[in-house]
């Protein structure tokens, strides 16, 4: 071959490579479909960071899709209420939601597992549980049989245990206090005397207000000092027990998530695990900055009591076993939940709560 043609036709390619005339298409381009979902969120937007998980599953989705992959979210009582969610993915009123799955105890106490149940994980045990222990798959074939996919999309991490319009000083004072409290905690405190309520977010503060109900739960010092408890119950107590690590999850509905491409159902489990770092990360952030600010508004910081501690865990461990002999769907899950809550204990004990215990000390004593 002549030299001199050989390096003109090769700068020819190279000039139509450079000009990318000579490219194919990227394949995302080519066989991604554009589609359009919409998501029921379960909280209201003015809970930046829970409300906020779902847009951050919202935005990464679409950057990675280059926009041809779109959830709009919308905040609880737009489309839905909020303690709906669940009902709207499975009738296709939407194709997706985000929400806490013990909203829906009432259908099966099961759904309480993939969420948090009394006594239970922390959220780094949860997470380790979910991605790496089973967790994700046993708890997506009991969704299943709801005609839902699940991905875990946020964590609060240990929550407080909420505000209360009377001091607590000790078991005898829960005697018929109506309170505010979700998932399993509500069938766990009845023993105890305590009138449980099911209510939304947005429900909660006129209810305490007006003493419909004594006190509530919510999930920590940012969200509880935007919601306003503070200003009609002054006792704020810890910990939630019943709520050591709560996981939030996207539920789809499962027919429109199994026809998805595989990329985007990638896409989506990517942007799920983001939205759960995320949210976890900021209310660490945000709840040391709010509890400061609460206790300077004078609100009444106080630990949940020795007798009520101990009386709710007799209780909830009453309640399991209760329900491992009434429900083989519970038992499924439970079991082995059961068993990797004792080794992660068994191994939390020896690194993370004997150095936390350690530095905790020293802080305290002001080293």
């Amino acid at each position: 071959m002549d030299r001199r043609k050989f390096i003109f036709k090769a700068g020819l390619a190279g000039g139509a490579l450079a000009t990318g005339s000579a490219l194919a298409k990227p394949a995302l381009a080519q066989s991604a479909p554009e589609i359009r979902w919409r998501l029921t969120s379960s909280f209201p937007n003015t809970l930046d960071t829970i409300f906020g998980g779902a847009e951050v599953l919202s935005k990464t989705i679409s950057e990675m899709t280059d926009g041809r992959f779109k959830i709009d979210v919308f905040p609880a009582g737009e489309l839905v209420p909020g303690l709906q969610a669940l009902d709207a993915v499975q009738d296709g009123t939407v194709e997706a939601a985000h929400t806490a799955c013990y909203y829906y105890v009432g259908k099966d106490p099961t759904f309480a597992i993939g969420a948090t149940i009394p006594f239970g994980l922390n959220a780094r045990q949860q997470n380790a549980w979910l991605y790496h222990g089973g967790g994700n798959e046993l708890f997506d074939t009991f969704l299943a049989g709801y005609g839902v996919k699940g991905l875990p999309g946020g964590n609060t991490g240990v929550q407080m245990g909420g505000w209360f319009r009377k001091e607590i000083n000790s078991l005898a004072d829960l005697k018929g206090l109506k309170m505010r409290i979700a998932g399993l905690a509500g069938r766990v405190m009845e023993p105890l005397g305590v009138v449980p309520q099911q209510l939304a977010g947005g429900d909660i503060y006129p209810a305490l207000e007006r003493g419909t109900i004594d006190a509530t739960e919510w999930i920590g010092p940012y969200d509880d000092e935007k919601l306003g408890f503070y200003q009609v119950a002054p006792y704020y107590y810890y910990p939630a027990f019943w709520e050591g690590g709560l996981t939030v999850h996207f539920l789809f509905n499962k027919e429109r998530y199994e026809t998805l491409p595989a990329s985007y159902k990638v896409a989506l489990d990517t942007a799920a695990k983001a939205a759960n770092i995320n949210m976890l990360a900021l209310y660490d952030v945000k709840n040391m900055q709010a509890i400061r600010s609460l206790v300077g508004k004078g609100v009444q910081l106080r630990p949940l009591p020795r007798d009520i501690l101990d009386g709710a865990y007799d209780s909830a461990m009453k309640l399991y076993a209760s329900l491992s002999e009434s429900n083989p769907k519970w038992k499924a899950i439970y079991d082995p939940w059961k068993t990797f809550r004792s080794q992660s204990y068994e191994w939390f004990r020896v690194a993370e709560y004997s150095y936390d215990t350690y530095v905790y000390s020293q802080q305290a004593a002001g080293r």
